[in-house]
């Protein structure tokens, strides 16, 4: 029988394919179609982790090696959009924008399976990925017109040949972020890893311990042992990986992963960042710094006010070529703090004020601070714990070269 570190590695791994799963299991629930985009109005905030600084619209699509999926991109300029692909690992697998394609920023591109040779009128861009099935994040900056962004939104479109048969879901446990599973994780591990190649290398290893667990599990002394090491050796890994996402680096006590939207061998960040902020994108497109902690070390939550302060140097906006912004979610389900302003996130529309010297002050509590403006605060009710994720779009910098740090977060 492995080791406890063994089943807990294997359940690990595997969670990160079930999270992908569980999303789409969801996204089917709701209507989701194949090749079909599904156009998000902007500043919804009724799923977790919402993205209030972009219109965004998702999809699920399917290609063949004769059935390309046709976009269309109409013209931008001087607004951030993306057109994120993603497999079923939570791998980031395509951009279409003008930093991957500055030669063909807007037009007609054709996402073709690697290796295949359809035919393509002139003019068409070929993107190559490596899998048939995949979750699509279409992104248009709102910044201060939110009309021009959605009428860009409804301007992009997707269309095939309808030739690609869609894959079957497999069947796997549903669960909430809060009561994630126990041993039943490993009663649909072989129809996940069937379902869908794990395009990394090195995974050899981890794929066939998951793979023997799950037909081990089947004999009742074994499954029960699996399951008590699931819910102490491997839940107990999980907690104390997100604390620094896995290989993050901490300075001022916020996180920085060592990686996002691309993983590599580095599975565990993978499974992290699909728990805690699934379809993230690359660090060429947005870097990530997660907040949870204060300067102190104490978790946050609205029973307190905190501040930090951003010298007129270490300003955000010194670091991103499109935006920044800060946003508050609870920190179990994710999900955006209510509050009577319906004010969710800090950004530069939010009209932030700077003090004297150019220096700008962010506050976070369940009341406006006294002294400070009330634009620079972001509400957090009492009784709610909750993180912080700063996003940079579009890197640049200190922040591209990954040697800065937000400011830490000071207890009021």
């Amino acid at each position: 029988m492995p080791s406890d570190k063994a089943i807990s590695d294997a359940y690990l791994y595997l969670l990160g394919r079930l999270l992908v799963l569980r999303q789409q299991r969801l996204d089917v629930e709701e209507g989701f179609r194949w090749n079909q985009l599904v156009h998000r109005k902007p500043g919804g905030v009724v799923w977790p982790n919402p993205n209030l600084d972009v219109a965004y619209s998702e999809a699920w699509v399917v290609i063949a090696a004769n059935d390309p999926l046709r976009v269309t991109v109409p013209e931008i300029r001087g607004r951030y959009y993306t057109v994120q692909f993603l497999n079923g690992w939570g791998e980031t697998v395509a951009n279409i924008n003008e930093r991957v394609f500055p030669d063909h920023p807007h037009g007609e591109f054709a996402v073709c399976l690697k290796g295949s040779s359809p035919s393509l009128p002139a003019g068409v861009q070929r993107v190559e990925v490596p899998v048939t099935a995949m979750r699509v994040l279409l992104r248009v900056q709102l910044g201060a017109d939110w009309a021009g962004a959605e009428s860009l939104q409804h301007q992009f479109e997707f269309r095939s040949a309808g030739l690609a048969v869609p894959p079957v879901v497999p069947p796997t446990p549903m669960f909430e972020l809060r009561a994630l599973p126990g041993v039943e994780a490993f009663d649909s591990a072989l129809a996940a890893l069937d379902s869908e190649a794990d395009i990394n290398p090195g995974m050899e290893q981890l794929q066939a311990g998951t793979r023997a667990l799950a037909l081990a599990v089947r004999d009742p002394a074994q499954r029960q042992r699996v399951d008590a090491a699931v819910r102490t050796r491997a839940m107990d890994d999980l907690h104390k990986a997100m604390a620094v996402l896995g290989h993050g680096e901490v300075r001022n006590h916020w996180v920085l992963p060592s990686t996002s939207g691309v993983y590599g061998d580095d599975w565990l960040v993978r499974t992290l960042i699909n728990y805690g902020g699934i379809w993230a994108n690359t660090p060429q497109e947005v870097v990530y710094y997660k907040g949870m902690v204060d300067n102190e070390g104490q978790p946050l939550n609205g029973d307190h006010a905190y501040r930090m302060t951003f010298t007129r140097d270490q300003r955000p906006e010194n670091f991103a070529t499109f935006f920044w912004s800060v946003i508050a979610v609870d920190a179990v389900e994710r999900r955006v703090l209510p509050n009577p302003l319906k004010r969710y996130l800090l950004n530069p529309e939010s009209g932030v004020a700077s003090g004297p010297d150019g220096s700008l002050t962010l506050t976070f509590g369940d009341q406006p601070p006294a002294g400070e403006p009330p634009s620079n605060w972001l509400p957090t009710p009492k009784g709610t714990p909750y993180s912080l994720t700063f996003r940079f779009y579009r890197a640049r910098g200190a922040v591209a070269d990954r040697c800065y740090f937000p400011p830490p977060l000071l207890r009021a």
